[in-house]
């Protein structure tokens, strides 16, 4: 499914934090926050691709702050949100974009160790981001979560693995954190994608101000994979 919104989406004076901002989908919808109004925390594990986005939204007159760091670590992804929210007060976007992988070894062949870090980074990430990103937006009022979930081939049972438990997260966060006027979409990313798509389907999430029953969100053409 697409969600383009069919007019220019209007984010002035809301703020928001991109994780994996340096990433291929991260970058295009951090700029593309940018461009509607927003002001934008810039995360990445690798300081100059958060400072190269920064610069770009910057060169284009929007507002953004380049904090780098891992968000597999729990104190550097709360020390993310404080700074995002010294830099810009109130915080009421989160798109979570930040992962690696896929590994492209098979199920016999996966060492443990590449098992471990690829979940932290895909799916523990986002469980600390969420959730504390989650316990500030309800003492202030809502926002949105988008956790980006790439598809197309895994490659390996820690990248599948590592994609079902995102969705799991997600649809499980929309159904506890709906009473505190939060709304967890996951936005499913078809491969290959048009990467203005992309950005166009998150700011339309990002921007609505209704809720919607559908958590998962498609951009890019078949099902949604059950």
């Amino acid at each position: 499914m697409t969600m383009a919104s069919e007019r220019p989406a209007d984010l002035a004076g809301r703020a928001a934090i991109v994780t994996g901002a340096g990433g291929r989908y991260g970058r295009a919808i951090a700029l593309a926050l940018a461009r509607a109004g927003a002001g934008v925390v810039l995360n990445d594990l690798n300081p100059d691709r958060a400072e190269s986005v920064r610069a770009a939204i910057a060169a284009s007159g929007g507002q953004a702050l380049a904090c780098p760091g891992d968000v597999t670590n729990r104190f550097q992804a709360a020390n993310l949100i404080e700074r995002a929210r010294d830099g810009f007060g109130r915080i009421s976007l989160l798109v979570h974009g930040a992962g690696a992988g896929p590994l492209q070894r098979p199920l016999l062949r996966l060492d443990e160790w590449d098992w471990r870090r690829l979940l932290e980074v895909n799916l523990t990430g986002a469980f600390f981001c969420t959730q504390l990103m989650a316990r500030v937006m309800a003492e202030e009022g809502g926002g949105v979560i988008l956790l980006l979930v790439p598809e197309g081939a895994s490659g390996d049972a820690a990248t599948a693995a590592a994609r079902a438990g995102l969705a799991g997260l997600a649809r499980q966060a929309a159904r506890e954190l709906a009473p505190a006027e939060i709304r967890v979409h996951a936005l499913c990313i078809a491969a290959p994608v048009d990467l203005d798509e992309v950005a166009g389907s998150a700011l339309a999430l990002c921007e609505r101000e209704q809720g919607d029953a559908d958590w998962r969100l498609r951009v890019g053409a078949g099902p949604i994979p059950r």
